[in-house]
């Protein structure tokens, strides 16, 4: 095999303020080509700065490499010019960045920023390049490529923009290709088509792909060889067969070991008391049109959807992106309006009441956000943040205080975070701090949105552990969104799976799991990356 990575003692310095001195240290790492290597590790490990640093792309000079050297095919690119490394990006090098949105100009169609690379890189005409840029959108299966190259990426859903990227990537053949959480926001039938979609052009081209995760289903099926990370220390490497079925280091084997098994856990009784029931929920979105512009589009985000909620019971709500279920969960908080149906919370409709009818139930049905960063305000201190609610309520400022103490102390923060803001919390503490906004005001239902999607294995672990304690020993019901599967068996009684704004199929996890009927279903359940891999002990029962 040809070497086409060579990293040696490779050391990236952070600012003096920061926590530890370098982001990556003594790092020795090697890419072959024909080889899919899998760098893992949590938020924080230096997987993303390792890569950046073969790029060229850290934000110096706060952050920089400040010894070792990286060798790409004999040349060292830790000494490289800035011209020389604009010249390798794209053309030998290229990167799959984690969020196509707001890697790809907003303002700039598909095919335009794909005509840049070959304008920038390659001497042809812009026939050839028109051609050359079509073929690319067919080879990563995008649908209507004449369509999707006059596209701007608002225009395309998240799978597509992905794919795009792809194309972009692999628009020079290049000899590496660095793919830094490409599948992270992608619901599962996505990411699966999306893994197969890399593999598959790395085959044919023969292309090296350094492949950073935090998802061991994703390097259970993708990955020739593995790279563990922690704190900036590689702590473990070897071949996929050997770090997954026999990992060495503790902290391997935690992170296997935080991987929910996809087999549910043992259902819990059902209570007779129905504290929700949904009846024949529709909303509808239009976009366009308008006066010249004919009829617009329509999307029918919730078509006749109808469930119910039990006391102390978790129902999940599953589907891919689009599928509705977002849209969902905003209309029972009363954030998005359905135009038809019934949302019956202790006898009463909330759908029709308006604004002020709304608040006596405001507090009985609160929201936990995906994004807890966007959702909580920056410019107030985490105390304020969870003692508003209350206060607002009638609470004294005295009482809000003491139950915000409370509530950090039970989502398991301590009380010096009550003077804090939001950007001095990791993505979990963030998630954590949204949880307790929303126990604030002592809710009977808590409609949870996708809350752990963007957080590494650990720390889902962790936040899922809590909602499970929490829901116990609060009585709360639980609305749980997710298109994790592996998260939906092992925090769920029962599950409903959408499909285009219609539920297709209703009833316990294990059952549903165990013989689904749907065959959309199946076709979620087979999409599951690494599904046959991993069998750890069920979060939600320890």
């Amino acid at each position: 095999m040809t070497r086409l990575l060579d990293i040696t003692d490779l050391h990236v310095a952070l600012p003096p303020e920061s926590q530890r001195p370098y982001a990556v240290e003594k790092m020795d790492l090697t890419l072959e080509a024909n080889e899919i290597l899998c760098v893992v590790g949590e938020s924080g490990s230096g997987k993303s700065l390792t890569a950046r640093a073969v790029m060229g792309l850290l934000p110096k000079p706060r952050v920089r490499i400040a010894q070792g050297s990286v060798m790409f095919q004999g040349e060292d690119l830790a000494a490289a010019s800035e011209e020389r490394l604009r010249a390798i990006r794209g053309s030998e090098i290229s990167m799959i960045f984690q969020e196509p949105m707001t890697a790809l100009n907003p303002v700039m169609t598909i095919g335009t920023q794909i005509d840049e690379v070959f304008r920038f890189h390659e001497k042809m005409s812009s026939r050839e390049r028109r051609e050359r840029a079509l073929q690319l959108l067919r080879d990563v299966q995008l649908p209507d490529p004449e369509q999707s190259l006059k596209a701007y990426p608002h225009e395309l859903s998240g799978g597509q923009r992905q794919r795009a990227m792809i194309a972009m990537a692999l628009a020079l053949d290049p000899k590496v290709l660095i793919a830094d959480e490409p599948t992270t926001a992608l619901d599962v039938t996505t990411q699966a088509q999306v893994l197969k979609l890399i593999k598959n052009m790395q085959a044919s081209h023969g292309t090296g792909v350094l492949f950073i995760t935090h998802d061991f289903g994703v390097v259970a099926d993708i990955a020739d060889r593995v790279c563990v990370m922690q704190n900036g220390l590689v702590v473990e490497t070897g071949t996929a067969s050997q770090v997954l079925n026999s990992p060495e280091h503790p902290y391997t084997k935690s992170l296997i070991a935080a991987v929910p098994d996809l087999a549910p856990r043992p259902a819990r009784p059902r209570s007779d008391e129905i504290v929700l029931d949904v009846k024949g929920l529709q909303k509808t979105y239009r976009s366009g049109g308008g006066l010249f512009g004919g009829e617009g589009r329509v999307v029918h985000a919730a078509k006749e959807v109808t469930f119910d909620l039990a006391r102390g019971e978790t129902l999940g709500i599953v589907g891919e992106s689009g599928s509705g279920k977002s849209t969902v969960a905003r209309c029972i908080v009363r954030l998005n309006d359905a135009e038809e149906g019934e949302i019956l919370l202790e006898g009463a409709d909330l759908r029709p009441l308006s604004r002020s009818e709304m608040r006596p139930y405001r507090s009985k049905i609160q929201m936990v956000f995906q994004d807890p960063f966007a959702s909580l305000n920056p410019r107030t201190r985490v105390g304020s943040i969870i003692a508003q609610g209350p206060m607002l309520y009638g609470k004294s400022a005295d009482d809000a205080k003491k139950r915000a103490l409370e509530l950090l102390d039970i989502v398991g923060l301590d009380a010096g975070s009550y003077e804090r803001f939001p950007h001095e919390f990791s993505g979990g503490q963030r998630q954590r701090i949204g949880i307790a906004r929303a126990l604030a005001l002592e809710p009977q239902i808590l409609v949870a949105d996708e809350p752990v999607s963007a957080l590494d294995v650990s720390i889902q672990a962790q936040i899922l552990r809590l909602l499970d304690e929490i829901r116990d020993a609060m009585s709360l019901s639980m609305l749980f969104i997710t298109h994790d599967l592996r998260v939906a068996a092992q925090v769920c009684d029962r599950i409903a799976v959408m499909q285009r704004g219609e539920v297709v199929e209703i009833g316990p996890t294990g059952e549903v799991f165990a013989d689904p009927q749907a065959a959309y279903t199946k076709e979620l359940l087979a999409a599951v990356p690494g599904k046959d891999s991993f069998k750890s002990t069920p979060v939600a029962a320890q």
